[in-house]
């Protein structure tokens, strides 16, 4: 489950956000008559379009592995969390639909018309980042039923259910997050094209536009990042003590940058901040901490356990701190020069902005689940109470036929995209040696498509 969820969040980002991104540049294209912007909007419609198509692949493994490895939380509490996972399954199959009618409408819809079409894309995006998130909020804070004399969840409440404590912190916190990854990923394709000596304005405006986006977000999420470790702290004392590696209930508690905690509540290496912890989680160094000591062994995550989700985190936080620095670099030049950073320093560090936002998107997953151990619904039900009991062996088996599966598709996914920009620099390479601008129809998202030696037009059909 951990490779899969692991596998499949990297996808997330450009799910979610790409067609966002999209249509803004595609407005743009529209609305300054651009045929760059609106060639930039066409091209990733056709990247989002590939990616859309490998996460159904990854996310039907994902439903299956719920129901298979995870028996008793699904037996027990599917009627109570349920329904985020069908409000995410009717929004994923309404993108579908509507992916096809914005892929179906270049070339042969009017402009305007076209445009207002996609422009419920991202808000059936969000609405399947809505279904997902209310399911792990409520694992974390779970909320809306009552238990029988036997344990069973009984007069569930669904409003409940779904908008917990932690839903609101998670579910902003997350959706800027996959919107500033993907601006990110997307600018460092052509921060890398800037940096091989591609100037033109295509690469100019595919950095500019993304890089833009992510750049005000950044801030943002630095802020509602430190909200929803606050609210962690407030209502899951035990897991923000397994954050911050805290073993012993206190006041003026000083912060660890890194570091290990050990079995007996000692703390190796790391960067040791006195007092910082305390003023951090109540803006005061006399806030009380809990400590994972407060809580018997069984309740709380080992020392291993919280020294992963301690690094995932402080991770997540070197990261985010160094993109806040990106973005305000890049702002500075702009109001200053009205341009971009003409340091190559600058476009390194954005190259690699993209990678380092999967990375904390990664840590994000790892810092909410592993901090939550032993418990699978906090509280509630532990992990081994919600596990198969199916036989080691076949677990092993499973887990290899997966990444098998997984190493096929995301090979058939890079694949697929690098023959596509093979393609895209071809016809580039074509259209700067045009002779007239009649040559250049052929490739303008609403001019007319070509016809074709056999008498069809390139594009769409006979």
């Amino acid at each position: 489950m951990a490779f899969t969820l692991g596998s499949h969040i990297l996808l997330v980002p450009f799910g979610v956000a790409l067609p966002a991104i999209t249509l803004l540049m595609h407005y743009r294209g529209l609305r300054k008559g651009d045929a760059v912007a609106l060639l930039l909007a066409r091209r990733w419609s056709a990247v989002m379009a590939v990616q859309f198509a490998i996460g159904i692949v990854t996310g039907t493994v994902l439903s299956f592995e719920l129901g298979l490895l995870w028996p008793g939380m699904m037996g027990r509490w599917g009627d109570v969390f349920g329904l985020g996972f069908g409000v995410e399954a009717w929004a994923f199959f309404l993108e579908a639909i509507l992916i096809a009618i914005y892929l179906y409408g270049w070339r042969r819809l009017k402009p305007w018309t076209h445009f207002w079409l996609g422009l419920p894309l991202p808000l059936a995006a969000l609405m399947g980042a809505f279904g997902i998130v209310a399911a792990n909020s409520w694992m974390n804070t779970p909320r809306g039923f009552s238990l029988d004399a036997s344990g069973a969840p009984v007069d569930v409440d669904v409003r409940r259910a779904i908008f917990t404590p932690m839903f609101g912190p998670e579910y902003w916190h997350f959706v800027v997050g996959v919107v500033l990854t993907a601006g990110y990923v997307i600018a460092g394709v052509y921060a890398v094209g800037w940096l091989r000596g591609r100037r033109d304005r295509y690469h100019r405006l595919g950095f500019t536009v993304p890089f833009s986006v992510a750049a005000i977000l950044t801030p943002v999420q630095f802020v509602l990042g430190d909200s929803i470790a606050r609210s962690v702290f407030h209502k899951q004392p035990v897991k923000f003590a397994a954050t911050e590696i805290v073993w012993k209930t206190d006041t003026h508690v000083p912060e660890y940058m890194f570091g290990r905690l050990h079995s007996d509540g000692t703390i190796s290496g790391g960067i040791r901040i006195p007092q910082l912890d305390s003023i951090l989680a109540g803006f005061s160094p006399d806030t009380k901490v809990t400590g994972l000591s407060s809580v018997p062994a069984a309740d709380r995550p080992t020392a291993t356990q919280a020294t992963i989700a301690h690094w995932a985190f402080d991770i997540m936080v070197t990261i985010g701190s160094l993109l806040v620095l990106l973005a305000l670099w890049y702002g500075w030049c702009w109001l200053r020069r009205r341009d971009l950073p003409r340091s190559p320093w600058f476009f390194r560090c954005a190259a690699l902005a993209g990678g380092a936002c999967l990375l904390t998107v990664e840590c994000g997953w790892i810092t909410t689940e592993v901090g939550r151990q032993p418990w699978i619904v906090y509280q509630n039900m532990r992990v081994a109470e919600a596990v198969t009991d199916t036989r080691a062996s076949t677990l092993w088996t499973m887990l290899g036929l997966v990444v098998v599966l997984y190493a096929l598709v995301f090979g058939a996914f890079l694949t697929v995209l690098l023959r596509m920009s093979g393609r895209w620099r071809l016809a580039d390479e074509g259209a700067a040696a045009a002779a007239t601008p009649e040559d250049l129809e052929g490739d303008t998202p609403y001019g007319p498509r070509p016809v074709s030696a056999t008498g069809g037009r390139d594009g769409g059909g006979a």
